[in-house]
């Protein structure tokens, strides 16, 4: 959640970030607090809003999640992007934590 809040706020700002939240909320009922629980309803949610834009949000977040898992190799990056999607890599991150 933390790594979200951040991508959020560094790529559109404090103002875009809480505008997306609530969107999220109004729109998929996901909380800020319950992305972590409810992944495949936030990128849902992020790709309506945003459109072909939250593929880079999304790139950015996976970015700073492999980085944080100690796993930020190139190779092994772009080889579980051609396996899997957000959600997928989300998930098998989750896992290996």
């Amino acid at each position: 959640m933390k790594i979200v809040d951040r991508v959020l706020n560094q790529v559109f700002g404090k103002e875009a970030t809480r505008l997306i939240y609530r969107h999220l909320e109004s729109n998929y009922s996901v909380k800020r607090g319950e992305i972590a629980e409810k992944i495949d309803v936030f990128a849902k949610g992020l790709e309506e809003f945003l459109s072909s834009g939250a593929y880079v949000v999304e790139r950015k977040i996976l970015e700073d999640m492999y980085s944080s898992y100690g796993l930020l190799r190139r190779l092994e990056l772009e080889k579980m992007q051609e396996e899997q999607d957000f959600v997928g890599q989300i998930r098998l991150l989750r896992q290996k934590a």
